[in-house]
């Protein structure tokens, strides 16, 4: 075993609350299993980076398959906007195109240090790539369609791109996408055939347009489904997390083991809070920062969701509601308007926690002996260590 060593004014293990001023990383060289962490003894004996050194990050929200629509979106549209130009853009390029540029944003996010993604799909465009890229995916098959007698030909559907996706040797099963795109029929069966994996990751409470389609049956949203001739949710006068809650319920009786995870959360509530948390007991809530102001300058209530102690993970969502896939400015970002979130605890969120989400904390997510993490070096870091607007990240290992 060859054993290489990084010392660096930072290192996060995530096994402590604090990082390790001046510390270092032991680290096998061949495969990058941790060794050991420690505190320099004599900073003067060895070069010591002015960087942090982390674990791995792990995205838990990404469409890799859309990175095709880079540069292509407006902003500030809010999400009935949105809707509009993704059903206008999205079908722009042929497979040959999109697969080349999942190849690079893969590569860029793996040079970057991301060690494991959560993605969604639609199609079998990315499966290749995945199978034989070094970083982790769970690949989340997104099922849509708003029309109630859709269900079973949908769920057909999606059961062949799962036999796709099973003969490609990746990890992927059926998710719902959202309440506003899915007739409740459909919701309640996509969530079943995910709950059959062990993990689902549904798009929760993005906007405000979200909770007036379910809750009043008005607002922006509701005006673009039925300008399309599309069939709309029932409204419940709930919030969308609960009405969603009631279809998880019509596919499997609670309460939940499997791994959930809700992602968006803007608008989420106490009230919300408590409904999920009583049914899932192991439910983690993404927050993709970047997106949400891209499309409706908005931002998930995080002092609520800390209060809380919700399990919260980072994604970047897609580069049509995003100018990059890039974690360490999502952590920006959170810092810039959080300024009170410890570094250490944003860490967690966009490492430790996704990992735990994909069950793979075992090997990924903290710089624990025995890990095989990744080791990445964030550079221009701030006072006591946390991101600047300057600050990006390389993957060492």
């Amino acid at each position: 075993m060859a054993i290489n060593r990084i010392a660096a004014a930072y290192v996060y293990t995530l096994d402590a609350a604090e990082p390790i001023r001046n510390g270092f990383v032991e680290y096998d060289d061949a495969d990058g299993t941790v060794i050991r962490t420690g505190r320099c003894e004599d900073t003067s004996a060895e070069e010591v980076l002015d960087c942090a050194v982390v674990p791995g990050f792990v995205n838990t929200h990404c469409h890799v398959e859309l990175s095709h629509l880079h540069g292509k979106f407006r902003k500030g549209t809010g999400m009935a906007g949105f809707i509009d130009q993704i059903n206008a853009l999205r079908d722009w390029a042929g497979k040959e195109v999109k697969q080349e540029l999942v190849r690079k944003w893969m590569d860029k996010m793996w040079a970057d240090g991301v060690s494991a993604m959560a993605d969604i799909s639609n199609d079998d465009s990315s499966f290749g790539i995945k199978k034989n890229h070094p970083m982790y995916t769970r690949t989340f098959l997104e099922v849509f369609g708003s029309e109630p007698e859709m269900c079973e030909g949908v769920m057909a559907d999606v059961a062949e791109l799962k036999k796709t996706a099973d003969a490609s040797g990746i990890d992927a099963a059926p998710t719902p996408h959202s309440c506003y795109t899915m007739s409740p029929q459909l919701l309640s069966a996509s969530s079943a055939a995910g709950l059959e994996s062990g993990f689902l990751s549904y798009h929760s409470q993005e906007s405000q347009e979200e909770e007036d389609l379910l809750m009043t049956g008005t607002g922006a949203m509701y005006e673009n489904r039925k300008r399309s001739g599309m069939s709309t949710p029932p409204v419940t006068g709930e919030s969308s997390l609960k009405y969603f809650l009631g279809r998880l319920a019509a596919a499997k009786t609670p309460p939940y083991d499997e791994n959930i995870l809700l992602v968006h959360n803007v608008c989420l509530s106490q009230g919300d809070i408590d409904a999920a948390t009583q049914v899932m007991k192991n439910v983690y809530w993404a927050v993709c920062p970047l997106s949400n102001i891209f499309i409706h300058d908005a931002l998930p209530p995080i002092d609520l969701m800390r209060a809380n102690k919700l399990a919260i993970t980072v994604g970047t969502d897609s580069l049509s509601s995003n100018d990059d896939l890039d974690m360490v400015k999502e952590l920006y970002c959170l810092h810039s308007n959080f300024p009170d979130v410890p570094m250490a605890e944003m860490l967690e969120w966009a490492c430790l926690n996704g990992a735990r989400f994909l069950a793979k904390d075992d090997v990924l997510g903290s710089l624990a002996p025995g890990k095989r993490p990744g080791i990445v070096l964030v550079r221009n870091i701030g006072k006591d260590g946390f991101v600047t607007g300057e600050s990006y990240s390389e993957r060492l290992i």
